[in-house]
């Protein structure tokens, strides 16, 4: 996730590259294919829980035969840790005897190491995992998003939602990378940042963007047309982390996106949208920002609030137009409830059911 270093803080965005894809062409590609891999995620990464939204809402949980309820196996299984983890690995504690159920292992570094015996980098999540090799094909979560909101369509749910539609793709990418650059990746720049100088520029260019994006979001529901998009998914995932975690361990202190009218009733709006905010564990979350970073809170002491319950006021966004879900074959509907083995204490599912 990131450490205090000298300077401004610098991700690391080498990844394993190789792609899944409807069809693929040799070297690094991958079939898609139901059953074959496992995600694995965890409630208290963004980077994953842009994953674990995109998997729940195309109904990759559920797939295109389900029968009634969404029952059946899932063409795309899911594994999630838990919040906290070691210098090591991230952890399948949440599960019995602390073993993942499909994969038999009790770390996911396990299955970097079964691809490559001497994996040198961090092992991060989300990443896909070949059941039967036990080994990680990608946990690159750039194209690994993209790719199953667009080339795992023949195994989404009927009714799933175009969440990356053609004729808006190039204005989604420009939106998601000027957000990736200065909210996403901005409050990590913040929180890492290893002198005044580097922090207060990370400041500068984050709450500049947010207020741009307050702005934007005046007179239309959505970051880019009238429904939710990849692009929505990724910007969701910080501000739903920002009032509970970034605020205040991240320094990203000059307000509260409660505090910003439009940002804020936005935010409410998605994480009451069925398979955007019942993916959601605060506790999770900030369990593993406050126990982790050791290096920002030694203490190991976790913060209480805000109080989640505000997420679920009214936020009057139906006014600006637009609907939640589409698709070019005019049957885009929301979700069903998740799969029971999907859901883990704390999970903000409870409260939809």
């Amino acid at each position: 996730m990131g450490y205090v270093e000298a300077g401004g803080y610098d991700r690391d965005m080498n990844y394993i590259d190789d792609r899944v894809v409807e069809h693929p062409e040799g070297g690094r590609e991958w079939p898609v294919e139901a059953g074959r891999y496992r995600l694995v995620g965890s409630r208290a990464c963004p980077w994953a829980h842009r994953a674990i939204i995109t998997r729940r809402l195309v109904g990759l949980d559920v797939g295109p035969d389900a029968g009634p309820g969404g029952t059946g196996p899932a063409p795309l299984s899911q594994g999630l840790c838990g919040p906290t983890h070691d210098w090591k690995s991230w952890t399948f504690d949440l599960d019995v005897d602390s073993v993942d159920p499909v994969l038999g292992v009790v770390r996911l570094r396990d299955c970097y190491l079964h691809r490559y015996a001497d994996y040198p980098k961090g092992i991060t999540v989300p990443a896909l995992v070949e059941v039967n090799s036990k080994a990680v094909v990608t946990n690159d979560f750039r194209s690994m998003v993209t790719d199953l909101a667009t080339q795992w369509a023949p195994l989404h749910r009927s009714g799933a939602p175009d969440l990356y539609p053609a004729e808006l793709r190039e204005e989604i990418d420009a939106m998601v990378d000027l957000n990736f650059r200065t909210v996403n990746n901005g409050v990590y720049r913040c929180g890492f940042a290893g002198d005044q100088a580097s922090y207060e520029d990370a400041f500068a260019v984050l709450f500049a963007r947010l207020d741009e994006l307050e702005e934007h979001l005046a007179t239309r529901r959505y970051l880019v047309g009238e429904h939710v998009t990849l692009a929505d998914v990724y910007l969701f995932v910080t501000l739903v982390r920002f009032d509970h975690v970034y605020h205040g361990h991240f320094k990203c202190n000059r307000n509260r996106i409660a505090e910003m009218p439009n940002l804020w009733g936005y935010l409410r709006d998605l994480f009451q949208t069925p398979g955007i905010g019942d993916t959601v564990n605060l506790d999770h979350i900030k369990q593993h920002y406050y126990r982790v970073h050791a290096d920002i809170n030694p203490t190991g002491v976790v913060a209480v609030g805000p109080d989640p319950a505000a997420f679920y006021t009214p936020h009057d966004r139906e006014r600006l137009g637009g609907t939640p879900f589409w698709n070019a074959a005019g049957n885009a509907e929301a979700p069903a409830a998740p799969r029971p083995e999907d859901i883990r204490d704390g999970d903000e599912a409870g409260a939809f059911a």
